[in-house]
């Protein structure tokens, strides 16, 4: 996790400024289903120290071509890296994830 980020994407006119600070989230997701699976970044969440719980950024995700998790399908025994982005304010300690397989999964939580 890397926050401190104002500003997400290096075309002029395809850049998202952060409300706060966005903080990167790398990721390496593996399909270990049967089929293949979408990844979403909007299904992932991110909480802080307060307990907050914090949406992807998808508008972030989609600047940023490096990032490969926004809308990516993944087939059995494949896995893709890259980021996904959370807007929080200036400030904000990061303490969690919550990651899921979909926005119906009941997701892992991973500590930071």
């Amino acid at each position: 996790v890397k926050c401190g980020i104002a500003q997400v994407g290096t075309n002029v006119y395809l850049t998202k400024k952060a409300q706060g600070q966005f903080c990167q989230v790398s990721l390496k997701v593996e399909n270990v289903g049967n089929e293949a699976q979408m990844m979403f970044a909007s299904n992932q969440y991110l909480f802080d120290t307060k307990g907050r719980k914090f949406s992807a950024d998808a508008t972030a995700n989609m600047y940023d071509d490096s990032a490969k998790l926004m809308f990516e399908d993944i087939n059995p025994g494949n896995s893709i890296k890259g980021y996904v982005y959370f807007d929080v304010p200036k400030g904000t300690k990061v303490s969690k994830l919550e990651l899921h397989d979909s926005m119906f999964s009941g997701g892992i939580t991973v500590r930071l």
